[in-house]
């Protein structure tokens, strides 16, 4: 059951990852394959992709790390740092002037506990 769990574990990161990846690199192919659905916004594919990639590291994480909180906050980090990419890619197309620049903030305190959580002892 272990293995199967972390078999599991690895295919799953490796799905959303790389549908997150595509989502995030090529807006327009992910939309034209997979969503489909009008209209087509480049943004809500980024910010779907950089959810997507959080998912996917996460999971890929907890395959290598044992102690839950370093591969939430792993995970909530690359997802947090992506979703701020994102805003700056697309802060032609709406939103505040200030998101970037916040969710740069939220990323960077995300990854501050991260890392504080690594040096401290986590498994």
């Amino acid at each position: 059951m272990r293995r199967l769990s972390r078999v599991i574990a690895l295919l799953a990161g490796l799905f959303f990852l790389g549908l997150g990846v595509w989502a995030f690199l090529d807006p327009r192919s992910f939309y034209e394959q997979i969503a489909t659905y009008p209209p087509y916004n480049r943004h809500l594919f980024h910010d779907a992709g950089a959810f997507q990639i959080g998912i996917g590291a996460t999971l890929l994480l907890a395959l290598t790390w044992k102690d839950g909180l370093s591969v939430a906050l792993g995970g909530g980090a690359v997802l947090a740092v992506m979703h701020a990419i994102s805003h700056f890619i697309d802060k032609d197309l709406g939103g505040k002037d200030t998101d970037p620049w916040f969710l740069s903030f939220v990323a960077a305190v995300i990854v501050i506990g991260f890392i504080a959580r690594r040096r401290t002892g986590g498994a």
